[in-house]
């Protein structure tokens, strides 16, 4: 019977140590389904992920946190916001209802960048990387059973932004200096990438800060369209407001290109091939490609 005894207890040993290497995922909640996606890249089977704003036809501006939303936050291990005043809701719920344990990373902060930033800094693949790379440091101190995956995870991550990089200096090599214009600063990370003169940025900013233009700016912006100064125009799809709708009309009518983009990630899409979807389609417009 000891003998029994004996065996009885290995077996169950060997459960438990079966069941401490098969634990549940860890939780991680993003405020923005971008950064939801790229923690499913670099986390795999080892997270669950909830991202709240995924909607490409909602405007992220006019978001307002639900008690649901609140309920995901309190759940997360690791907590993903954009930061730079993009999600105040979300830096309110971290305060309010995250667990006192919540890892949380805001990509302005990991990207070094300041308040008054362009907060769209999903666009400026720099950003994304060092986020990825905290991301994958952070999952790998809370998991170690599976610190060489997120390791493969981040170098498979980090290799397969290389054809987006290479379409942004390709840009840059041909195009660089050359006058564009946008509606909003949403892709401004990336035409700097891009190293394009961009105009009209004082209407940009005002539109994303939902003020009124200045009628001078206004002026400035539709003498532009109609004198072909500026080459490309860059339009913020999530946001048409009846302001930037007339100026992307202007610019069609004296045959300037118009490229749409979204703040949030279309589904279906990687991050990857989001950006390089966009990326594209600006390199073709200035290339005088029909799209």
């Amino acid at each position: 019977m000891p003998a029994l005894r004996g065996i009885c207890l290995g077996f169950m040993v060997l459960l438990a140590s079966v069941g401490a290497s098969q634990a549940a995922p860890l939780a991680v909640v993003a405020a923005e389904n971008v950064y939801g996606d790229i923690a499913r890249q670099i986390g795999g089977d080892g997270v669950q992920v909830e991202s709240i704003l995924s909607n490409p036809a909602q405007d992220p501006h006019l978001f307002e946190a639900s008690p649901s939303v609140a309920a995901a936050v309190g759940k997360g291990d690791i907590i993903i916001a954009n930061g730079l005043g993009y999600d105040p809701w979300m830096e309110s719920l971290v305060q309010s209802a995250a667990k006192r344990d919540a890892v949380v990373l805001v990509a302005g902060d990991i990207g070094g960048l300041k308040a008054g930033a362009n907060p769209h800094v999903w666009y400026d693949t720099a950003v994304a990387v060092a986020l990825a790379r905290a991301l994958a440091e952070k999952l790998s101190q809370r998991d170690s059973a599976h610190v060489a995956a997120y390791g493969q995870n981040l170098q498979a991550f980090e290799a397969s932004l290389l054809p987006l990089q290479q379409s942004i200096a390709q840009v840059a090599a041909r195009h660089a200096a050359t006058p564009v214009a946008a509606t909003e600063p949403v892709f401004g990370p990336m035409l700097a990438a891009m190293k394009l003169d961009v105009k009209e940025q004082d209407f940009q900013r005002a539109v994303m800060n939902d003020t009124e233009p200045a009628i001078s700016d206004v002026a400035r912006f539709e003498q532009d369209l109609k004198s072909r100064a500026v080459k490309l125009l860059v339009f913020n799809a999530q946001a048409p407001t009846p302001l930037a709708q007339k100026m992307v009309e202007l610019a069609k009518a004296n045959g300037i290109p118009v490229v749409p983009v979204t703040e949030t990630e279309p589904p279906g899409q990687s991050y990857q091939q989001w950006l390089l979807d966009e990326a594209t389609a600006v390199s073709k417009a200035l290339d005088g490609v029909a799209p």
